[in-house]
């Protein structure tokens, strides 16, 4: 039987990221390439923002970072799966596929 929907939105990725960071628009495209070849649940999260310190004193160094996670998990954490700094479609798709089978 085939299962077309059987991946649709089984993966969420959080994109750590801060304005004037040229490291951050290349993830983003790439995060977009991703999407147009395969479904994901998106946030972005710019950790320099107001309500935002803790990502900050985690990432403020570090960024960009993906974290991937199952859809259904309430929030990401820091023991999420990730990507830093610079990455490529094929190692954000095997990302997700180790979120998806967690």
């Amino acid at each position: 039987m085939f299962r077309a929907s059987s991946r649709l939105l089984d993966c969420r990725l959080t994109l750590f990221t801060r304005a004037n960071c040229s490291l951050c628009d290349t993830a983003k495209s790439v995060l977009e390439n991703v999407k147009s070849k395969r479904p994901f649940t998106y946030q972005e999260i710019n950790v320099m923002v107001l309500g935002q310190e803790k990502w900050r004193a985690v990432y403020e160094f570090d960024t960009p970072v993906v974290h991937a996670d199952k859809s259904g998990v309430a929030e990401t954490s820091t023991s999420a799966l990730k990507l830093m700094h610079r990455f490529k479609e094929d190692e954000v798709m095997k990302l997700m596929d180790q979120a998806e089978k967690s």
